[in-house]
């Protein structure tokens, strides 16, 4: 307000000063014609017709009047004209100068109205694109209000939707934005726009349902771009449902679809084990004339497939608190030759079977970790090796150092992992193709470990070379004294 106060105050300055300098050099210079005088006043009006509006040409119009009558028609120095013509003159030069300064401003009007359209066009649309890219609808609803005051140069937005009963706001002049009217007009469902005040208000609709109401103060907004804000708003509001719906179906239909497959794998890995211990107990139960070896054996076959079962459930119970986010970290420095010692521990059984052989030079290095998960990742792995390595052949493990990371390594030399299979392995519950059949698994070990090491910060991957053996590679944060996290 102030500064379009300022612009017009200079306006008539301006023109006061204009029509002094024509007159000062025409009234030195007699030698040019009335005509000529009276032209250069009607240029220099419709100029600040122009550049200042109406008013100022007006002002400007009135006072060339009196300067040409008192300075150059007949008597000069008085206001008087004693010749027809002149009048006809002067009469003429008031009312093209008045029709000329309306044409003008008028045309500066419809300009500055484009311009405020095409500048309210733009702002739409960049407020349409903001509004599409929101992916989470908490963020949605309270982008709407700070996106309002930054596109539109509000000092204030408001948002109140009727179903959560909750006002999103943003802005400086928050306690102007009633929010017993945003209600108000939510129920009346008409616009409201109050240009004293700086205040106006819109319904938001969706379809012939109102949903809700926005508020702007510090601005005027032309009631069709009000609309438009709101019909933008419904919109977003809408889409972001959908994608919610979308969302939450398609997590019903995933849970329904690993519990399925949760409950194929779990059968299927109980079965054999459940048929060796039933095979081994009937043997025991019937007091067969079994000598203290093969009572002995069967007895293990009932131990080891009870660890089986029990390996399966531990797996089921640690997705499904990683999946939750029920298990709680604890990271803490651990040196690489204490994580790898007991991973080892875990897999005493595998020593006797084939050699494990550790090529490791940063045994006294820390890592951030928590051993007690991480020693399950290290510990799948060199299980997983030994299952699909070929009889008699080593497991390697390996560890480096790279951009404050310690990448520990997990080969073995069997037959490999198709290309097209790389990818999936680490998925829950994925058996490959051509091993399903032949080595048991539930496929929950490596989405576990995945899950672990991504928990910790760190990466996890496989390369494989069919008929030459994989390479499982995972990454820990090496641990610093300043942050305990590098």
């Amino acid at each position: 307000m102030r500064r379009n106060l300022t612009f017009q105050v200079g306006g008539y300055l301006a023109g006061c000063a204009t029509l002094t300098l024509i007159t000062l050099f025409y009234n030195r210079e007699p030698v040019f014609k009335t005509t000529t005088i009276v032209l250069t006043y009607l240029l220099a009006i419709l100029i600040s017709s122009t550049i200042w509006g109406l008013g100022v040409s007006l002002f400007m119009t009135i006072a060339a009047t009196l300067l040409c009558d008192y300075f150059f028609f007949l008597p000069i120095g008085v206001f008087s004209i004693d010749d027809p013509q002149d009048w006809v003159a002067l009469v003429s030069f008031f009312v093209t100068s008045v029709i000329g300064s309306e044409l003008s401003a008028r045309a500066r009007r419809q300009a500055q109205e484009a311009k405020r359209q095409r500048d309210e066009v733009g702002r739409l649309y960049e407020f349409s694109q903001r509004l599409l890219n929101a992916q989470d609808p908490g963020d949605l609803l309270n982008e709407i209000p700070s996106r309002i005051v930054e596109l539109f140069e509000s000092g204030a937005a408001a948002l109140y939707l009727s179903g959560k009963q909750t006002i999103h706001h943003s802005g400086k002049d928050l306690s102007e934005l009633d929010a017993a009217h945003l209600k108000t007009v939510q129920d009346s469902g008409k616009v409201e726009t109050d240009i004293d005040r700086g205040f106006c208000y819109s319904p938001v609709r969706l379809g012939n349902q109102v949903i809700g109401s926005i508020g702007i103060s510090g601005s005027i907004i032309s009631k069709q771009t009000l609309e438009a804000i709101a019909t933008l708003i419904a919109a977003a509001i809408d889409r972001m449902r959908a994608i919610e719906l979308l969302g939450k179906t398609e997590a019903a239909r995933e849970s329904e679809r690993l519990k399925s497959v949760l409950l194929d794998a779990i059968a299927h890995d109980f079965k054999t084990p459940l048929t060796s211990i039933k095979a081994a107990a009937t043997s025991l139960l019937e007091d067969l004339e079994f000598n203290k070896r093969q009572r002995g054996e069967l007895l293990v076959v009932i131990d080891e497939e009870c660890d089986r079962i029990n390996r399966v459930i531990g797996q089921a119970i640690e997705m499904a608190q990683l999946d939750a986010g029920e298990a709680k970290l604890q990271p803490a420095p651990h040196f690489v030759s204490e994580l790898i010692t007991a991973a080892l521990e875990d897999c005493e059984s595998l020593k006797n079977a084939r050699p494990i052989q550790t090529e490791v030079q940063q045994q006294e290095v820390q890592i951030n970790c928590d051993l007690f998960w991480t020693r399950k990742v290290l510990g799948h792995l060199i299980q997983n090796a030994d299952l699909y390595s070929s009889s008699g052949e080593p497991i390697t493990i390996k560890t480096e150092e790279k951009d404050g990371f310690m990448i520990f390594h997990v080969s073995d030399v069997g037959p490999g992992i198709e290309r097209a299979e790389i990818d999936h392995i680490f998925a829950k519950f994925y058996r490959g193709k051509s091993q399903r059949h032949r080595v048991p698994g539930t496929g929950m070990g490596l989405a576990v470990a995945k899950a672990i090491v991504e928990a910790h910060g760190g990466t996890i991957e496989a390369a494989s070379e069919v008929g030459r053996g994989s390479v499982f590679t995972f990454s820990l944060p090496i641990h610093t004294e300043a942050t305990g996290v590098k």
